[in-house]
């Protein structure tokens, strides 16, 4: 019997990858990169296991071209965050909090900008939610549109380079590995909340010794 997508799916990039191929890949990484309704989505381990599994049936496309349409994606989505935070940074400040917007994503983005300025552009391409935040912050801020662009482009070269041709590598080596994906997206998921979390206490205790209180970025 053939399984049916549920919605625990969205959090498990080799099923992503299974049944939706490039397609769902490259709308994911669009969304997460600066659609503050995609927060949620596993980028980093999705890119990994993207290289993983490249020049397999569920990815049949060159990898320079997966690569390339990846590198679209990516700054497709920042710009049009971009954008959206340029025209609606009022109405994010004032809109009502639900499931998927939560003020605190916001306010934490903004703790990390201005503690790395604009460089927070391109280390925050490594850092779920400031991923998808950032580039709303930075047209809240009026932040000029070329100087954007470029830091876009870095930021996002920097991202998919790094985690789509270490999956590739990875499976290249080993090429047995691909059997093992539960493991590997387990490990991926550690690795990349370990920046997270030491990025965030810094920026907590820095709060708390101004006495003001900083919200846990990972409650819902």
């Amino acid at each position: 019997m053939e399984q049916i997508f549920s919605i625990s799916d969205l959090f498990n990039p080799e099923a992503l990858l299974r049944y939706g191929g490039v397609t769902l890949l490259l709308v994911i990484v669009f969304a997460e990169s600066g659609l503050f309704l995609g927060f949620f989505l596993p980028g980093d381990s999705l890119l990994f296991v993207a290289g993983l599994l490249a020049d397999s049936k569920y990815l049949s496309p060159p990898v320079l071209v997966i690569w390339l349409l990846l590198l679209t994606a990516a700054i497709a989505g920042a710009q049009v965050g971009f954008w959206f935070g340029k025209n609606a940074g009022n109405y994010l400040e004032s809109r009502k909090e639900n499931l998927f917007y939560k003020k605190k994503y916001l306010e934490s983005t903004r703790s990390f900008y201005d503690r790395y300025g604009n460089s927070a552009l391109i280390l925050g391409r490594f850092l779920p939610i400031v991923r998808t935040f950032i580039p709303i912050l930075a047209g809240m801020v009026k932040m000029e549109n070329r100087k954007f662009g470029m830091l876009n482009m870095v930021g996002a070269t920097s991202w998919v380079s790094t985690m789509f041709f270490a999956g590739y590598g990875l499976g290249n080596a080993f090429p047995g590995i691909s059997e093992h994906l539960e493991l590997i997206v387990g490990g991926m998921i550690l690795i990349t909340a370990v920046p997270v979390w030491i990025t965030m206490s810094k920026v907590r205790q820095k709060k708390k010794n101004a006495n003001v209180k900083f919200p846990s970025t990972f409650s819902f």
